[in-house]
Parts: C-alpha cells; structure tokens; sequence
C-alpha cells in the first residue's frame, strides 16, 4: 500500500501540512518496498487559483491508495479527487508524519 502525506519537509518527523492544495510536500510510504520518498508541490504556492485541483493531479500521478492530510482538500480538489479511488483520511494537523502513519495503522484518523 502506498501513503501520501501533506507535509512541511522530507522526512518522516516532518509536520503535516493541514492545508492540500498548497502543501509544501507530499510525502509517500510504501509499505511494500518500505520507501520513502517526496514530491515538492512548492511550485503552486504562488498560484492565485487553482492550486488545489493541480495538486490534485499531481497526488494522482503518483498514485497512493490513501493520502492523509490535516484539514482535507478544498472543493475543486475534492471534484477532481472523487474520480479516483484514493482513500482520504484528515485530523492530523498536530501529528509529524510518522506519527499520523501509526494513527492511521491503529484507526485514529477520521
């Protein structure tokens, strides 16, 4: 199974980001291969509109069974994202990444 995490760094004690669509980083397990590995979405911080449904596509593209995120995607996010079969969990605003990893292994996360 691969995770996506909306992040503030690279690693795994990076914080998450609560927000989707401006999300500094995606941060992606998989438990499969036990990699991790990021992806800078930086790129759209600077965007007036649209940032959510081009990161949207962007989490796609690297094809994650579940992401987990703080607040979860705005609504043009949310259309896009309904397409796929992404699994999204929130409510790990205060959490590293790690930490959210194990609150969504013990069923923590909303």
């Amino acid at each position: 199974m691969k995770i996506a995490f909306t992040t503030k760094g690279k690693e795994w004690d990076s914080m998450i980001d609560p927000r989707f669509g401006r999300t500094e980083f995606f941060l992606v397990y998989d438990e499969e291969k036990d990699e991790l590995m990021f992806y800078d979405n930086r790129e759209v911080a600077n965007d007036a509109h649209g940032a959510g449904p081009k990161t949207a596509q962007k989490l796609f593209e690297l094809k994650p069974d579940v992401l987990i995120t703080g607040n979860g995607p705005g609504g043009n996010a949310a259309t896009v994202l309904e397409k796929t079969n992404i699994k999204i969990l929130t409510g790990a605003s205060e959490m590293t990444a790690k930490e959210a990893y194990e609150a969504f292994k013990n069923g923590k996360l909303n």
